[in-house]
């Protein structure tokens, strides 16, 4: 580990990379997945996936343009003084306080609250949700709110109907690398303005005592698609997950992808996701 910590991050990516990305095919069926163990004969997922070559864009050159309103996603330059994100007590107390900051900072919000985060490390070979294992890279194209699920999920957080707020509200993603740059399987992230909504394909997410729904993405040739190379633990990407003014973007998907131009050697990923909701006066 003392190696890979040190490691320091290299902007000379190329300006697009060609990759593959997991895209859902349309169905009649409703997608699903367990975040928990199915009832007995049923099946933990529904949904076929397919691989697609795409090109994604380099935005390293333009990231300081990106904008959440825009394309749905923005890069910020914070360091953290979180020091051992695997310590839980350490991330609430400094890692939340953290997030709801920045995303307040960058949008602008009148309030940021910080409901979730989730700690990522790659393991080959293991499957997402593995029982003692951290959560793995998502390597399907998706979105974490539908239309539904987003002032449904701003709901249950706040304790009162979304509507009832009678403020704009939006789902925001913190996402940042851990001790080393995310070289390995990053993020790569959709324009939100090159998304047509008949792709979003809504798909329940079953936990034990609650149903969500995200969005899986249906491939579609005239999707743009952009990474940041070599993020950096000092850096957050700022993704858009839901948004309730309709004339913003609203949802940005992404996914981690397998980048073939990652060295050999790249230690695995290690990320950490806050997940926000910010409110606007």
């Amino acid at each position: 580990m003392s190696v890979a910590t040190n490691l320091k991050p290299d902007h000379s990516a190329a300006s697009t990379v060609e990759a593959t990305l997991q895209f859902i095919e349309r169905s009649a069926e409703k997608p699903y997945i367990y975040a928990g163990p199915p009832p007995e004969g049923v099946e933990p997922t529904r949904g076929d996936y397919r691989p697609r070559p795409v090109r994604i864009e380099n935005a390293r050159p333009f990231a300081d343009r990106l904008d959440l309103d825009i394309e749905g996603v923005a890069l910020a330059r914070r360091p953290t003084a979180v020091r051992d994100y695997w310590d839980e007590a350490q991330t609430l107390a400094l890692g939340h306080p953290e997030a709801a900051a920045l995303v307040k900072e960058v949008t602008g919000a009148s309030r940021v609250v910080v409901f979730d985060h989730t700690l990522r490390r790659r393991s080959d070979g293991a499957a997402d949700r593995t029982v003692g294992v951290p959560r793995q890279p998502a390597t399907r194209v998706h979105v974490d709110q539908t239309v539904w699920s987003g002032p449904k999920r701003v709901g249950e957080i706040m304790g009162q109907d979304f509507h009832a707020l009678g403020k704009r509200a939006a789902i925001i993603n913190v996402w940042r690398p851990i001790a080393y740059p995310a070289r390995d399987w990053p993020l790569v992230i959709g324009d939100a303005r090159s998304i047509d909504a008949d792709d979003l394909i809504a798909s329940d997410l079953i936990f034990p005592h609650r149903r969500g729904e995200t969005y899986a993405l249906a491939y579609d040739p005239r999707q743009r698609w952009l990474y940041v190379p070599d993020l950096a633990p000092d850096e957050a990407l700022l993704i858009k997950c839901w948004d309730s003014d309709p004339d913003v973007a609203r949802f940005a998907p992404h996914s981690a992808f397998e980048d073939p131009s990652t060295p050999p050697g790249t230690p695995p990923r290690q990320s950490i996701e806050f997940r926000t909701i910010a409110f606007f006066d």
